[in-house]
């Protein structure tokens, strides 16, 4: 075999490997494969320290012993945020008694608008148990940057702004860790059984 056949084949195999991921990921985040078990080494979420719609300080660490969902968006958002927080807000009901054993928080990219004020009254159109997060901008940006979350400032029509942003639901274990997108298309039902998983 020349060196060069031998080069060949290790791009070869390379590319096959990177395929088989991507496919991976596709599937996982379409609900057509299970979602894994979190790894210890993930790359994904991190220390932060932020405070609640009712102006308690939360942290990651108050988090620990329990599985939790993080959505990041803002108040302002005219359709995807409220979409979301109304289908996590489901899957919580589905979940009954057992919904005490998990956190869901709704972390804003848009700490400027979004006081502890401003949160308390957009979510009491959602599941009681809903945690709004927000800060000072700096300490917002710490946990959006551990969560690898893109936002971004967009300005719009007489003078105010949107938010783009990362659309996704994480789904995290008891120990802080990152397992997997959360699938909430995959029918209420499934999707509570499927958090049910991690208490």
């Amino acid at each position: 075999m020349t060196a060069r056949t031998t080069q060949l084949l290790i791009v070869a195999a390379a590319f096959a490997v990177g395929l088989a991921s991507v496919l991976a990921v596709v599937l996982l985040i379409s609900g057509r494969m299970p979602a894994p078990v979190a790894t210890t080494a993930s790359a994904v979420g991190g220390p932060f320290r932020l405070v609640d719609q009712n102006g308690r300080t939360v942290t990651d660490a108050d988090l620990k012993g329990r599985p939790f969902l993080v959505f990041f968006g803002f108040t302002h958002c005219p359709d995807v945020c409220p979409t979301t927080l109304f289908e996590v807000s489901e899957v919580l009901r589905q979940l009954g008694p057992d919904a005490d054993g998990v956190r869901a928080l709704f972390v804003t990219v848009d700490p400027e608008r979004d006081t502890p004020e401003k949160l308390k009254d957009y979510l009491s159109n959602f599941d009681p148990h809903l945690i709004g997060l927000t800060g000072m901008p700096d300490a917002v940006e710490r946990m959006l940057k551990v969560y690898r979350v893109y936002y971004k400032k967009v300005p719009s029509d007489g003078g105010g702004y949107t938010m783009d942003h990362t659309a996704l639901v994480y789904l995290m274990d008891k120990q802080g860790r990152f397992v997997a997108p959360f699938n909430l298309k995959q029918g209420t039902a499934e999707a509570a059984a499927n958090l049910r998983r991690y208490l």
